[in-house]
């Protein structure tokens, strides 16, 4: 099985990009974050041509998650228990061939002083709620997506500058270890242990020609699926050319 998230930054701008990509990966499972665009106007059909089932989660101009799967997707959730019906949608849940996938788009936090800084923690701790209350360590799952979080040093190119702020404070990262200490493992990092591997590159001051990147993309799995794992890859070069998303694909194979 090979598990692929990006956060595309609205796929409907992005489409002819996104569907190249995706038939020339051929990933069994796609999730995608900040879809930006509500469930009615989901492109379904290019990917459908690819063979791809699609559960959507979205909303006008901000946000949205879908799960794209080669095979049926089962026992969807959408959102976090207890989200008003008009939350914004950041997480959607399903099983594919008996691996429990769970997609989410985790909030920015904007700034460690701000209202939305507090917003992200809630989300993270009712994250954590969540794996509880539905799932066991022992099971097959993933918990991936952009998580708005560079978990360490190495994962950020220069380190020094971004500690203490968004994406890099350490609220966050207490916040992200109480997630993993439910029962996930990091999967890259079984298969990569260096620095300088990046999935998110700001489109100001040429951050990406520059290689001033944060990895905030992240493929979370329980110790089965840690077992299985045989690789994870990050593609870099969808980053290249025009308009791209600030994010690109990172995949992991499982077998």
């Amino acid at each position: 099985m090979i598990v692929a998230t990006w956060n595309v930054n609205s796929v409907r701008s992005r489409l002819e990009r996104v569907v190249g990509w995706t038939e020339r990966a051929r990933p069994d499972v796609l999730c995608l974050q900040e879809i930006k665009t509500t469930d009615d106007l989901f492109p379904l059909e290019p990917f459908a041509e690819l063979g791809y089932h699609a559960e959507v989660f979205g909303q006008k101009t901000y946000n949205g998650v879908a799960i794209l799967s080669l095979t049926p997707i089962t026992n969807v959730v959408r959102n976090l228990p207890g989200d008003a019906e008009d939350a914004p949608r950041r997480l959607i849940a399903g099983t594919v061939d008996r691996v429990r996938i769970v997609n989410v788009y985790v909030p920015n936090g904007q700034s460690p002083e701000s209202d939305k800084f507090v917003y992200k923690m809630d989300w993270l701790a009712r994250l954590r709620a969540f794996l509880e209350e539905t799932a066991k360590p022992s099971d097959p799952l993933l918990l991936l997506g952009d998580f708005n979080i560079a978990p360490e040093e190495r994962d950020v190119r220069y380190p020094d500058l971004w500690r203490g702020h968004i994406h890099f404070h350490p609220r966050e990262h207490e916040a992200l270890a109480r997630i993993t200490s439910w029962g996930l493992h990091d999967l890259l990092r079984k298969h990569h242990e260096e620095g300088g591997l990046y999935s998110w590159w700001d489109y100001r001051q040429l951050a990406f020609q520059k290689n001033n990147g944060l990895r905030i993309d992240l493929i979370l799995g329980t110790k089965k699926m840690l077992d299985r794992c045989t690789g994870v890859e990050i593609f870099r070069d969808e980053r290249k050319g025009e308009s791209p998303s600030d994010h690109v694909p990172v995949v992991a194979a499982i077998k």
